[in-house]
């Protein structure tokens, strides 16, 4: 009878620690996006790695990640969502600058590491006739999902170049999938999207044009443009003007564009230690990491270490400090 009760003891105890095993959901993005492919990516490797029950969740992007970090986290339950985040999005939701977080900010968010940069791309066709911003006017665009990241960016793009979405022929707030396969149709005429280099979506249409005798072409935005001293002065240290090669999309040259960087974000209440491991998990299978998606190839100790050096407004998790402390990135 003795022995018995032990065994029952021991399976009680074993089913509390699977129970409280903690879960990890990553919100990540629309299909066809960078941040779709790599959330997953991190879902899986927590699960494999035994760090965490981990999932991925498909959303509009990175304040519906926000959102979801902040009012979806339940430490009681052992729950924890983790955020794909643009670094601008990040910073206006823990500021409360975004109005959504105005009353309720998301100052409990914290940074883990530096994902990778984004391109703030603008894509049309040589066939359409839009050579700069101003040409978008009595055009057929799509602006990006509702409340996106991408959508706040531009916006903000298209106030610098003082345009209008009122003065489009027809305005789509579409996801990157289906603006790239909108263009492919030719049923809008550009589209905005924010997101890593090279974009699946954005390689695709670039094909699917070339198939029907049309070239992609991406408006550019140069540095001394009203529009990228705009988001230069609002994004202070976030948002960077870089070029982009032709060889990455096929267009005809080589392209002057803005860039926004990309976050990974865990809840202050996530505890130190599982912070940690999830660090582990990452840069130890960084490998796996780029194989799931090649914007990945900046996920490193360095870049994140750059990020933590550069003081950021928005804190980085306790638990990441410890794990960069330990690798010998920072003192």
């Amino acid at each position: 009878m003795k022995r018995v009760w032990v065994l029952l003891a021991a399976a009680v105890l074993a089913g509390t620690a699977l129970a409280q095993k903690p879960r990890v959901v990553i919100p990540t993005g629309s299909t066809g996006g960078v941040f779709f492919f790599y959330g997953q990516a991190i879902a899986k490797l927590l699960t494999e790695t035994g760090v965490a029950d981990s999932t991925a969740q498909q959303t509009g992007g990175s304040y519906d990640n926000l959102l979801l970090l902040r009012d979806r986290t339940d430490p009681g339950s052992n729950t924890y969502y983790c955020a794909l985040a643009t670094t601008d999005s990040a910073l206006v939701t823990y500021t409360g600058q975004e109005p959504r977080f105005a009353q309720k900010k998301a100052d409990m968010q914290r940074i883990m590491f530096y994902m990778y940069p984004s391109l703030i791309h603008i894509v049309t066709t040589e066939q359409s006739g839009i050579k700069v911003l101003q040409d978008l006017k009595g055009k057929r665009v799509s602006t990006g999902q509702p409340g996106s990241s991408t959508e706040n960016l531009a916006l903000l793009v298209l106030q610098g170049a003082g345009v209008k979405p009122e003065s489009f022929s027809k305005r789509e707030r579409l996801p990157a999938a289906e603006s790239a396969k909108a263009l492919s149709e030719g049923t809008i005429d550009a589209y905005f999207w924010v997101g890593g280099v090279p974009t699946a979506s954005v390689v695709e249409v670039g094909q699917s044009l070339a198939r029907t005798g049309k070239k992609i072409r991406l408006i550019p935005v140069t540095k001394d443009s009203t529009t990228a001293q705009l988001l230069l002065k609002r994004f202070p240290g976030i948002v960077s003007v870089g070029t982009v090669p032709a060889s990455v999309y096929g267009t005809a040259g080589n392209v002057p564009a803005l860039y926004t960087g990309n976050v990974f974000l865990c809840p202050a209440s996530m505890p130190d230690e599982l912070a940690t491991a999830i660090m582990k998990a990452v840069f130890g299978n960084l490998n796996t990491l780029v194989t799931a998606t090649a914007a990945a190839r900046d996920t490193t100790l360095k870049n994140t270490a750059d990020l933590y050096a550069a003081k950021t407004v928005i804190p980085f998790h306790p638990g990441a400090v410890k794990y960069l402390r330990e690798a010998g990135a920072i003192k």
